[in-house]
């Protein structure tokens, strides 16, 4: 009971930040602020492939404008936010989630485009939430393991979304390309709304919970006799996880969610001695992973779902090697000596 009136009191104080943060994030000038800060750092060249007959290149002068403004920092967004959840995801167990549930967000938009709206991000949401209740569910009654109620969403709801589009839809469009691969130019002003709510949504309920998500992950039996809410804590999460990855679409594609969830959490486990710093290696891995692949997708005018995944397993690669190969080695030399 403390535990919940604890979490509730913060949470509607936090609340009103969060509404003003919106606010502020929405204000052009600030927006403006931002771009102009990561340009001073990083003067690249943005090349983005429509997935038809035609590329367009953008400059800084694209993300002088509201759209390339939108655009980028809900990027950002998606991998600030990717970056903490991955960790808890992880801890959990639950590597897999994300590929799941992007798969069913991937059925939602597809019925959103059947029946011709404007917001397929709505549809997308709701049904990855619905989706995510029903498997978190079927996982602490026993009915079924995690990865097999994982595995039928999955399947089912790629294939009633590429049914739907190949019977209603007219078969696949460049749009849903985007979202099945990755188009950072899907993010409209409304994708920009819906990302912005998700993500400072998702990052109040984890600096809130995260105390409470450690330890309902680590021992859920000693989280229970301290009185954590353990079940409904996990129903949270699995709901902000659902919408996060709802919110990772647009820029990783519903086929490559997890690259970004995952492999940035997982090279920082490789490094990391501590939970606070596995946050910090996290954090770290997914920007490098997000601005590094932004940058060749365009050079080499690909995807950019596609080449952010790409470059995530190699500095994963690398990690590795060097943790695993050229440590020990450098190790044995020094012992020598």
């Amino acid at each position: 009971m403390i535990w919940m009136i604890s979490i509730t009191s913060t949470t509607l104080s936090l609340l009103k930040s969060a509404i003003g943060l919106y606010s502020l994030l929405n204000c052009l000038t600030i927006q403006k602020f931002l771009i102009e800060i990561f340009f001073t750092f990083f003067p690249i060249v943005l090349k983005i492939n429509f997935f038809t007959s035609f590329d367009i290149t953008f400059s800084k002068f694209f993300f002088e404008m509201e759209i390339g403004q939108q655009a980028f920092l809900a990027a950002m967004f998606v991998t600030l936010v990717s970056g903490f959840l991955g960790v808890f995801l992880l801890t959990r167990n639950l590597a897999l989630i994300g590929d799941g549930l992007a798969h069913v967000s991937f059925g939602g938009v597809a019925l959103a485009i059947v029946f011709s709206s404007t917001t397929p991000l709505y549809y997308a949401l709701v049904l990855s939430i619905i989706s995510a209740i029903i498997i978190y569910e079927l996982q602490v009654r026993e009915i079924l393991s995690g990865d097999a109620s994982i595995g039928i969403f999955l399947t089912g709801m790629l294939a009633l979304g590429l049914v739907s589009l190949r019977i209603w839809g007219g078969g696949i469009q460049n749009d849903i390309e985007g979202y099945l691969f990755g188009n950072i130019l899907l993010v409209d002003k409304e994708s920009f709304n819906i990302i912005c709510i998700i993500s400072i949504v998702s990052i109040i309920f984890l600096t809130l919970c995260n105390k409470i998500l450690l330890i309902s992950s680590i021992d859920p039996l000693a989280a229970q006799i301290q009185g954590i809410p353990v079940r409904a804590s996990g129903l949270a999460f699995s709901i902000v996880t659902a919408a996060a990855v709802v919110s990772m679409v647009q820029v990783m594609g519903a086929l490559l969610v997890t690259a970004l969830l995952v492999t940035p959490a997982a090279t920082s486990q490789l490094v990391s001695s501590s939970i606070r710093t596995s946050f910090i290696w996290t954090q770290i891995f997914g920007f490098s992973s997000v601005l590094l692949g932004l940058y060749y997708s365009s050079e080499l005018e690909t995807a950019t779902g596609s080449m952010i995944a790409l470059v995530a397993a190699i500095i994963f690669g690398i990690v590795a090697s060097f943790q695993f190969g050229v440590k020990p080695l450098l190790s044995q030399s020094d012992n020598t000596n």
